[in-house]
């Protein structure tokens, strides 16, 4: 069977079915669908699947005139229904994998999509995990659940973990040009999954195991976190002591060796950074280990936007007034720069914290026309203008798009907290306060 399918993925008659159409699983599919595959994307989201058949993209990385015509040409196609993909030889689990908000992971997506896959499974199909999740995931619920009907990993069908690295907005590294790293059950199962994704990617790491693959995943998202949080208690230090943050970082980048520069924030955002931690140290307290950094990170973490509401209550009361009643705009709603992406954005909390301050708070982002906040109330952007600046009260910059012009900004806004150090060496009309 092992011949059979690398005999399929090498003449591309092998057919991909791709579970989960989000950041993740269409960029995914689109590359396959480009190294001509025929591809068959699975989301339960029907109008999802209804703009993917209609060649629209709802992915800023992902054009629509790069979807168009591989929907177009029948390349690629979407459905609901798990019945569609029954005849696909592999299938590549691309699903969201949150935290409750008891910090425990929910594996229900996965659970369901491993469900739903198991009774059309058949020899010579390769399955392939792509969502972060906890060490021993693919080994303790994918196989157990694939062995029921008979199967031999790493002879008639083929098991691997392969941890997604995408990064929403990065126009240097995509899909084709990062490294993936891939894990099988068995060598069998490394040699397969490395030949199907080797079509698209240019370099593959193999490990030797679906758990250590997971692991990788959880280190490089640890060491961001780790690293975010150790440079967000230096603002929170630099502060008490009456210096720059930011001057004390660019004077430290400038030694070319033992030092890698991180930049503080309003928090962490993301799916990945501010989530993906939480998963291995689940996994270790069920050992009996406390993994203690990644406590104190998300500690540290996750207070950010609370520090920064306090900034603005300070900066607010030097200017004589209060919190609340007080008009605010936030700059920028996204997690990150220049892209739509709002999961976990710690914007949204500073929003949260302010109105229940009783501030006035409304937010403009060029990507998020809508926002839904924690509490699920709505906000829509409002239209950026001169005169909204100037009737603010405070200006609060959580999100540095590249496409606002800062020196506008600083010259027409009466009071500005920066938390991203958009504004470093302007100066005008506003007074601005930095982490």
């Amino acid at each position: 069977m092992k011949d059979y399918l690398l005999n399929k993925i090498n003449t591309r008659t092998a057919k991909i079915g791709v579970v989960g159409m989000g950041y993740v699983g269409l960029p995914l599919a689109v590359e396959f669908a480009e190294a001509s595959f025929d591809v068959i994307g699975v989301d339960i989201a029907e109008k999802k699947v209804d703009l993917l058949n209609n060649g629209k993209s709802y992915i800023p990385d992902i054009p629509t005139d790069r979807l168009a015509p591989l929907i177009a040409s029948g390349k690629l196609t979407a459905t609901t229904s798990y019945t569609d993909i029954a005849d696909a030889d592999a299938i590549s689990i691309c699903v969201p994998t949150p935290l409750r908000k008891t910090k425990d992971p929910d594996m229900s997506y996965i659970m369901q999509s491993a469900e739903a896959i198991a009774p059309i499974c058949h020899e010579g199909m390769l399955i392939v995990l792509e969502s972060t999740t906890y060490p021993g995931t693919t080994r303790e619920v994918i196989v157990p659940m694939l062995l029921q009907n008979g199967f031999e990993i790493g002879r008639n069908i083929f098991v691997a973990y392969s941890p997604e690295r995408i990064d929403p907005g990065n126009k240097i590294y995509t899909v084709h040009n990062t490294p993936k790293v891939v894990g099988g059950v068995t060598e069998h199962c490394n040699d397969v999954m490395a030949a199907l994704y080797g079509t698209i990617i240019e370099t593959i790491i193999p490990v030797s195991s679906p758990t250590s693959a997971e692991m990788v995943k959880l280190l490089e998202n640890t060491f961001r976190a780790v690293n975010i949080g150790l440079v967000n208690e230096m603002a929170l230090i630099c502060d008490r002591l009456g210096i720059d943050v930011w001057e004390v970082i660019e004077a430290a980048a400038s030694k070319s060796f033992g030092f890698m520069p991180f930049y503080p924030g309003p928090g962490l955002g993301g799916h990945c950074i501010p989530v993906d931690p939480h998963y291995l140290s689940w996994k270790l307290k069920t050992l009996n280990y406390t993994a203690r950094f990644i406590e104190l990170a998300s500690e540290i973490n996750t207070a950010m936007p609370l520090y920064v509401v306090e900034k603005v209550n300070d900066a607010l009361n030097n200017d004589c007034k209060p919190v609340r009643g007080s008009s605010i705009l936030v700059l920028g709603v996204a997690y990150k720069r220049d892209i739509d992406d709002v999961r976990e954005s710690p914007a949204l909390d500073v929003i949260n914290l302010l109105t229940n301050k009783g501030a006035n708070v409304m937010y403009h982002d060029p990507f998020v026309p809508n926002l839904q906040l924690p509490d699920g109330s709505q906000l829509a952007t409002q239209p950026y203008s001169i005169d909204l600046l100037s009737q603010m009260d405070a200006v609060v910059i959580t999100t540095d798009h590249s496409a606002y012009d800062w020196q506008e900004i600083v010259d027409h806004s009466p009071l500005i907290v920066d938390t991203r150090n958009a504004t470093a060496g302007l100066s005008g009309t506003a007074r601005i306060v930095s982490l």
